[in-house]
């Protein structure tokens, strides 16, 4: 197996001009973090039917930082699991070759990663696995309603060790060999993460189910796509 030179983040975004910013910025810090390992680092923003300032500001980020390449692409699909797809295209027709050495991590606009979110799934990958999962943590609620936070936390649960059974689009890093082999993001506008990491443990593909790769996304009602989860944290407060 080859070692991993070159990481590759993709953040699909639709009207999220609040919060595009705050997470390109966690996107930054967790780069320079393995900036001493010699990566080519790239962050791709794949900004989907935006009808407000979402590419601006994420451009106006990304041009901030030398120490890795950024690149805003505009699409007009409505599709979260297209614009995966279109990032990671993106990234494949740029860098080519060589997909054993390659790293597709993947994130949303709502969501913030640590530090070593990259330095993690390297470590998986250097340990030999295609795939990793993380877990989310939900810090606020906005809109939602006032029991949601508490049966969000009884009822979304991480084993103190093993695997975990979550899958998240906001958390996942493919080796890009393993991603090209199972025919990549399914153009869907929800599960597309499910399907993906079906699709890989279905090929054999070594997955690892790190329930210590975490990073904190939006508890927000405001949903952008229907059934995704803000419907269904909405679906908690609502359960009798």
């Amino acid at each position: 197996m080859s070692a991993i030179t070159r990481v590759a983040v993709i953040v699909p975004a639709r009207d999220e001009a609040v919060l595009i910013e705050r997470c390109l910025a966690a996107v930054h810090r967790t780069l320079v973090h393995v900036s001493g390992m010699q990566l080519a680092a790239w962050i791709v923003v794949v900004a989907d039917r935006c009808r407000d300032r979402t590419a601006a500001i994420a451009r106006r980020a990304l041009g901030r930082w030398r120490s890795h390449a950024g690149t805003v692409l505009e699409i007009d699909v409505g599709s979260v699991g297209h614009a995966r797809a279109a990032g990671v295209a993106a990234v494949l027709a740029a860098w080519g070759r060589d997909l054993q050495s390659m790293w597709l991590a993947n994130t949303d606009a709502d969501t913030t990663v640590s530090s070593t979110w990259m330095a993690q799934q390297l470590v998986a990958a250097e340990s030999g696995f295609a795939a990793v999962a993380g877990v989310v943590d939900v810090k606020s609620f906005p809109g939602q309603a006032a029991l949601v936070r508490a049966r969000f936390h009884e009822t979304y649960e991480i084993p103190a060790q093993g695997p975990h059974l979550h899958v998240h689009g906001c958390n996942i890093g493919v080796r890009a060999d393993a991603y090209v082999d199972v025919g990549g993001w399914p153009a869907l506008s929800l599960s597309e993460d499910h399907a993906l990491w079906k699709g890989l443990r279905a090929r054999g593909w070594p997955c690892l189910s790190d329930p210590w790769l975490r990073v904190t996304t939006s508890g927000r009602r405001d949903a952008r796509a229907a059934g995704g989860f803000a419907d269904t944290l909405a679906a908690l407060g609502e359960a009798s």
